[in-house]
């Protein structure tokens, strides 16, 4: 069965009603023009200053996939598709300078609705001093919506990958761990009440974008946004670099801690190993290397004979994954 938006998404005057320049004519004094940006949106194309080197990304977030209209506004969902685009420029070691945004969207939906979105971006984008370049909007099947946005970035040095770990680093973490999936699990059970800042975050992460920068200039070998989770993300370095990362469970018992009174240890701990769309910085440093907000979580190790490479916590491989997009 075909999935409708909801009241938050219908009530007002449906799109159906207004023409694509009439839409484009609400949404574009929203956002400013930074003097990066040589022109504007409303031609076929922006034109940006760029550094010698730019950063490229791309996320997407579908409504019944990504969010749900019934606990997240419209200005949450520009929020969110920002933070998580931006997230991943500081994991690259560079700062992001320009978002270009598309709007897939059943025309059933209220032009109240879309205007929200694009108060979530401005707000979200003049946080990071980011431009909005411009983008693409689209009529979709009834039920359909999504948001997706291509984020462009300066690199400051060389890019920090995922494959420069090597043994003898240290593991550390700049931003929360567990509050999203925290709040998720909150809405879900009907309880916002219980972690009111857990479940602003699941609405509205908040990555430590400069951050990103920090750690190039403090000699990170490998860096990334957990966007799926402490141990699938973690276990992507460990893969790509052919190393293991050892994390310490002590390390995590503060973020096991902060959740437990609204969901219970065991929940808790699932949550700050597993959840997703935190979207701070997992990175690997020399020893004696760490920026100030960051902490050590773990080691880098070799990988023994027998042995493959890998994530684990104290010593040992977990049962729990994360979050992936099509094994549900």
């Amino acid at each position: 069965m075909q999935r409708r938006p909801g009241p938050m998404l219908t009530e007002g005057t449906a799109l159906r009603h207004l023409d694509e320049e009439e839409i484009l004519a609400r949404v574009l004094p929203f956002y400013g023009r930074p003097p990066s940006l040589v022109v504007p949106p409303g031609d076929d194309a922006a034109v940006l200053r760029t550094s010698d080197r730019t950063i490229a990304t791309t996320d997407t977030v579908v409504l019944g996939r990504d969010w749900l209209d019934a606990w997240s506004s419209g200005a949450d969902i520009g929020h969110k598709v920002i933070a998580q685009n931006l997230a991943d420029i500081a994991a690259m070691g560079g700062r992001p300078t320009g978002v270009l945004l598309t709007l897939v969207v059943d025309p059933e939906v209220a032009i109240e609705w879309v205007l929200d979105l694009t108060r979530g971006i401005a707000e979200a984008c003049s946080e990071a001093d980011v431009a909005v370049l411009g983008g693409d909007l689209s009529s979709a099947p009834p039920g359909v919506v999504m948001a997706s946005v291509t984020a462009l970035g300066d690199l400051v040095a060389e890019p920090v990958l995922r494959s420069g770990a090597r043994p003898g680093d240290h593991v550390a973490v700049a931003g929360s761990l567990g509050l999203s999936d925290a709040g998720l699990r909150l809405l879900q059970q009907g309880r916002p009440e219980a972690d009111q800042e857990a479940v602003q975050v699941h609405r509205r992460p908040r990555p430590p974008l400069e951050q990103g920068v920090a750690a190039v200039e403090a000699g990170a070998t490998a860096m990334l946004d957990v966007s799926d989770g402490l141990l699938r993300d973690g276990g992507r370095i460990a893969r790509a670099s052919g190393v293991i990362l050892d994390l310490d469970p002590t390390a995590l018992d503060e973020d096991v801690d902060r959740l437990t009174p609204a969901l219970g240890v065991e929940v808790a701990r699932a949550c700050v190993l597993a959840g997703g769309e935190e979207h701070s910085l997992l990175a690997t440093f020399p020893p004696g290397c760490l920026p100030p907000g960051w902490r050590l979580i773990g080691v880098v190790r070799g990988v023994a004979a027998g042995e493959g490479p890998d994530i684990l916590v104290g010593g040992l491989r977990e049962a729990l994954t994360g979050w992936d997009h099509f094994r549900l």
